[in-house]
């Protein structure tokens, strides 16, 4: 065990831990720590208790210390708890901050003109707590990694704190996931700041500044300035976020950091590390009345847990007029409904009317949109709209692993027309167990779907032939699949046989973000 090396993640989201998943990160702080075992790391993971991730069984209280933070010292206490690897260990810190607003809630969303500021109170705070439990270890980790904006307010200890002074020999590595949420929040003169946070702090102006606010920290472009590494989660998305965003051609690219990327491209701190996928984990299969009746039952229960909603009683009635038959073909789109992974099924290609509309008009009979997933109103709402006016478009508002597991074996075609995509975890699974995807190439679709290979892939130099793609894509890969079966089929093969490993992952992960005498230039 003395011959391990020791990386500590911190992030907001551990999908190793039941109610510690929102989005993509929690999958990332949950299977690369696992993979980098095999290769002599051992990895332990901290995010928030958030009121309830330490109350488990076999939690364990491992340390209770006071942090200095908002000028007081405030007590909070580390619990290890069971994940879903047992070589790596997953704690979770637990303070009032962590549950400020309803137990269990991971993120908050702010009134109009304060963005950000309840969770950057918050995760401002993890990061303090977890500096100050790091000095007062017996040992220093060899490697922190960062994840997202949330993680970044670490690196404001580490090179500003003399209290903290130690942890800058450690070597820490900030991973981008999203670059379009940043963190934002003003330099003073409001209770979510830098300044009430850490008062006596003698910080860089520069390193912090936000490159348009100048009044403003943002802890995305701190994070890229103050880290010793830089990667993001393909290498495609690595070569975008370094070309700034041109809303007219709908391209998401640097979000206004693109300079500060292109600097950490050209030292060679800046690396595109694809996400993996684990292919020995059993799925679950349902035959078509299981999954159907499973449908009813979660769509039931969405129902007891709050008001009835018109989405619900939609999916109740879509649900009654599904026979015990399967359609002959099912299309699936699992996912958050925002604008990064939804914009294209509200554009318009060209038709008068949103693509998915358009797309579910152009489906023979008996075939099915099955779309599982929540998010923006704005979004939900256009989804809602068009399930009502089309019977081959059943909306599962909500999110469900019982659902999506049987879904990605039960479907025909995946739908993942996204804006941009960092990564995708979506794909990797369609794929997994042999579902074709029709994805947008962009980001890490791009790196890991191939045209008419292993998936369908369109583009478009704007909105409207992004979205005209979209459908026309869509539809040819259903041609194909009614005139050509042989071809499907062989399409459907190579699809299964991609491998995606996190054992690649996190051999370059160590190479290219831990050892330090690598140097990568992305953006070269």
């Amino acid at each position: 065990m003395n011959d391990y090396r020791e990386v500590i993640f911190i992030a907001a989201e551990n999908g190793a831990l039941s109610g510690g998943k929102v989005g993509g990160v929690a999958d990332v702080v949950r299977d690369l720590p696992a993979a980098l075992h095999d290769h002599g790391w051992i990895a332990t993971v901290i995010i928030p208790a958030y009121g309830v991730l330490h109350d488990v069984p076999a939690a364990k209280q491992i340390a209770v210390i006071k942090v200095p933070f908002a000028g007081e010292l405030e007590p909070v206490t580390f619990w290890q708890v069971p994940g879903s690897f047992d070589t790596v260990r997953n704690l979770v810190i637990e303070h009032r901050l962590f549950n400020a607003n309803v137990p269990g809630q991971i993120y908050f969303g702010d009134e109009t003109g304060r963005p950000y500021a309840t969770d950057a109170n918050k995760f401002a705070f993890l990061c303090a707590a977890v500096a100050e439990w790091l000095i007062n270890e017996e040992s220093l980790p060899d490697a922190i990694h960062l994840h997202d904006w949330h993680a970044a307010f670490y690196l404001l200890l580490r090179n500003y704190s003399p209290r903290h002074a130690m942890l800058r020999s450690i070597r820490t590595v900030f991973t981008i996931h999203n670059l379009s949420y940043q963190g934002t929040r003003p330099l003073r003169g409001d209770s979510s700041a830098l300044e009430s946070w850490f008062p006596i702090m003698d910080y860089d102006l520069d390193a912090v500044q936000d490159p348009v606010y100048r009044d403003c920290i943002n802890p995305m472009a701190t994070a890229i300035r103050l880290a010793d590494k830089v990667s993001t989660v393909s290498p495609t998305y690595a070569k975008e976020i370094c070309q700034p965003s041109n809303p007219a051609s709908s391209f998401v690219g640097g979000e206004g950091l693109e300079s500060l990327l292109q600097e950490a491209g050209q030292s060679g701190r800046l690396s595109g590390v694809l996400n993996g996928c684990y292919y020995d984990q059993s799925t679950v299969t349902l035959t078509w009345p299981a999954f159907l009746s499973a449908m009813q039952e979660q769509v039931d229960a969405w129902s007891t847990r709050s008001e009835p909603s018109r989405a619900q009683e939609i999916a109740k009635q879509r649900l009654q007029q599904l026979t015990k038959k399967k359609p002959k073909t099912i299309l699936a789109s699992i996912g958050r409904l925002v604008a990064q992974k939804a914009t294209l099924f509200e554009a318009d290609g060209g038709s008068g009317m949103p693509a998915l509309e358009e797309l579910a008009r152009g489906l023979s009979d008996n075939e099915l949109i099955i779309i599982l997933g929540s998010g923006a109103p704005e979004y939900e709402k256009t989804v809602l709209e068009i399930a009502e006016r089309n019977d081959k478009v059943l909306f599962l508002h909500g999110y469900s692993e019982s659902i999506a597991e049987p879904l990605y074996e039960l479907a025909d075609l995946f739908l993942m027309p996204s804006s941009f995509e960092p990564c995708g975890i979506s794909q990797l699974l369609a794929m997994r167990s042999g579902l074709p995807c029709v994805v947008h190439g962009v980001g890490g679709l791009k790196d890991t779907v191939e045209h008419e290979v292993t998936g369908f892939v369109f583009g478009g130099d704007d909105l409207t032939s992004q979205a005209r793609g979209f459908v026309e894509t869509t539809l040819d890969a259903l041609e194909l699949r009614r005139k050509k079966p042989a071809a499907w089929k062989a399409i459907q093969g190579r699809a299964k046989q991609q491998r995606f490993e996190w054992s690649d992952s996190a051999q370059l992960a160590i190479k290219t973000l831990y050892a330090k005498s690598e140097e990568n230039h992305e953006c070269a």
